[in-house]
């Protein structure tokens, strides 16, 4: 982690074991996801009563590069329906137990997206701008291969379409369209000195 785990205890007494516990489940959140940037745990006391039953509140805050802090917060009344005397123990686990689901259920999305764009990048291709037609809102590049493909104004995601000319050099990802092979995607090489390459 970038920042260093912090750990406090609010209203309870500070335990050894206590914090032993949560930092052997911090480092179990780091085998799920390792660019965690930070994670703040907090025993907080907040209510009592007469036979001392009601347990403390684990709250967790996990940093995630480019992502809002996952938080988790066990409430009482949760541990006190599920066991029969809840205690520090038991808040610890459980609180961390959804903090590992909730990481896991990031992660697998993370990972998702990932996939999604190598797959976008394995079917990109290199093509050249052939004809123009920009009264008509529409183009054909030249494949690799020779061939022509129709694409569209709305196909063009880097670049400007009305800038393009014959010989721009263009990356597209080729789709089948209604009247056959398309161009979408279309994202226009720009050279170093800023300009469409030829």
């Amino acid at each position: 982690m970038q920042v260093p785990l912090e750990i406090a205890f609010h209203n309870v007494d500070h335990s050894d074991w206590a914090e032993d516990e949560i930092r052997g489940h911090v480092a179990r959140l780091e085998e799920i996801y390792k660019r965690l940037t930070s994670c703040r745990v907090r025993v907080d006391q907040r209510a009592n009563n007469a036979n001392q039953t009601i347990p403390p509140v684990v709250r967790i805050e996990i940093g995630l590069p480019g992502h809002k802090d996952i938080v988790v917060a066990h409430e009482p009344e949760h541990l006190q329906r599920k066991f029969q005397r809840p205690d520090l123990h038991h808040a610890i686990n459980e609180a961390f137990r959804l903090a590992e689901r909730q990481l896991s259920t990031f992660k697998e999305r993370v990972s998702d997206r990932k996939t999604a764009l190598t797959h976008e990048a394995a079917q990109e291709f290199l093509g050249q701008v052939a004809e123009m037609h920009a009264d008509k809102d529409h183009g054909f590049l030249m494949t690799k291969e020779g061939g022509l493909l129709y694409f569209h104004r709305n196909a063009v995601l880097i670049g400007e379409f009305d800038r393009l000319k014959r010989g721009d050099a263009l990356s597209y990802v080729e789709e089948v369209g209604d009247t056959g092979p398309i161009a979408t995607k279309i994202r226009v090489k720009v050279e170093s000195n800023g300009s469409a390459g030829s």
